[in-house]
């Protein structure tokens, strides 16, 4: 017998960050009559009270932490403030790395421009808050979908039919709902990894984060709370798996090279992996009825941190442009209310796009006359505060048209 058919207001496939932090920003501005599910394989750990096993970390931007505020996560996640940037770039041999340039951690007094967090305590965070208002999670995977009057009938792979005003794809890089949507996506490889694990130290951090621009990519140290750093560290692919299949010992004498000994002796804490970094952007973030946001709508490289935030900045426009409507008596998934949301989208992320393939051609290469040149640029910023404060603004999501909930404000 056929099941009967569920009605949701918006389905959302896929719960990682932005997926959860939109189904909660939608409940909590339009009410308990708004049915919102956030359907995910992966929620079945939060349905058996476990916690997230992700051990990997994240910076979270000033405007991204708003977000969180607004949504009334952030007080249940432990997070280390950045305080302190320094920017270096050398050869890995290199017996000296002279600092070229420094930022301060603030973007207005007392609010640093970036936390990093554990992505499992910020997942946890969000499950339990979306538990706690009524977003709807299912532990299942949206597996096809067709159109019916002012609705997309979705269909579930626990069996489970869904008629939808809007249906979210949030299911990461190779969303299912993209391309069951016909959207393909534009880009290319960078033939690199990034090389992800946890680190403690002797010796405190004091909240500084550091990225050594060496010749095979940036290699980041990004501070956590007690004594232990997040390490980002970019190598050629097949360099990359080399490394991560190393003895320990073997590990520890390759990150050793490149971290230092200035916080005394490390230990590798956490797993080491290696992911694939690339460039891609869907050729459009809509379709009839359907939005794509995060890693389903597009993927930059990690040099500049803001792969995540910029997951975020989707569901702030998003959410405000759904909102909006709903409160109109609008069609939430109306081609009007979709075209809002990618025109606001769209061109930021192009542009994110843009900057973050620059500048990993420009550092990551062997080339002693571009390193020459980078040097000089990055040493006219280091003498120029008003620079500094503008690159500082942009990287704590304060530029453009920025969406209420990137501002704390709630909607």
């Amino acid at each position: 017998m056929d099941m009967p058919q569920r009605r949701a207001d918006v389905l959302v496939g896929g719960a990682g960050f932005a997926g959860l932090a939109l189904g909660i920003a939608l409940r909590q501005a339009l009410g308990e009559s708004f049915a919102v599910i956030v359907a995910d394989p992966a929620l079945a750990v939060a349905k058996s009270n476990d916690k997230s096993n992700d051990l990997r970390a994240t910076a979270i931007a000033a405007a991204a932490r708003r977000l969180f505020e607004a949504i009334e996560v952030w007080d249940g996640v432990e997070a280390q403030p950045i305080l302190d940037m320094v920017v270096t770039d050398s050869k890995l041999d290199d017996a000296v790395r002279p600092t070229l340039l420094t930022f301060g951690g603030e973007v207005e007094e007392g609010e640093p421009f970036a936390h990093m967090v554990e992505n499992r305590h910020l997942i946890d965070a969000l499950v339990t808050k979306a538990k706690a208002i009524g977003v709807e999670l299912r532990a299942t995977a949206v597996t096809a979908f067709a159109y019916s009057a002012r609705a997309i009938d979705v269909q579930l792979a626990d069996g489970d039919p869904v008629s939808a005003r809007l249906l979210v794809g949030a299911d990461g890089a190779r969303s299912n709902i993209r391309e069951q949507a016909g959207i393909v996506t534009h880009g290319w490889d960078y033939d690199q990894s990034a090389i992800v694990t946890t680190v403690a130290h002797e010796r405190d951090h004091d909240g500084r984060a550091e990225e050594h621009f060496l010749p095979a990519g940036p290699f980041a140290i990004l501070p956590l709370t007690g004594k232990r750093c997040s390490i980002v560290w970019t190598e050629k692919k097949r360099e990359a798996a080399r490394i991560v299949a190393l003895t320990d010992a073997e590990f520890h004498a390759e990150l050793e090279k490149r971290f230092g000994l200035k916080l005394g002796d490390i230990e590798v804490v956490g797993p080491r992996r290696a992911f694939p970094l690339g460039l891609f952007t869907a050729r459009s973030f809509i379709a009839e009825r359907i939005a794509l946001i995060g890693d389903a709508a597009h993927i930059i490289h990690p040099i500049a941190g803001q792969g995540l935030n910029m997951g975020l900045r989707d569901v702030a426009a998003l959410a405000e442009a759904v909102t909006d409507a709903a409160r109109l008596g609008l069609d939430i998934g109306g081609g009007d209310v979709l075209e809002r949301y990618q025109r606001w989208r769209r061109f930021d992320t192009m542009t994110m796009g843009v900057a973050t393939d620059g500048l990993n051609r420009l550092f990551s290469n062997r080339s002693d006359a571009l390193r020459l040149i980078r040097d000089i640029g990055l040493g006219v910023v280091e003498r120029i505060p008003a620079l500094k404060r503008v690159f500082i603004r942009e990287a704590a999501g304060f530029t453009g048209d920025v969406p209420k909930l990137l501002r704390g404000e709630t909607l």
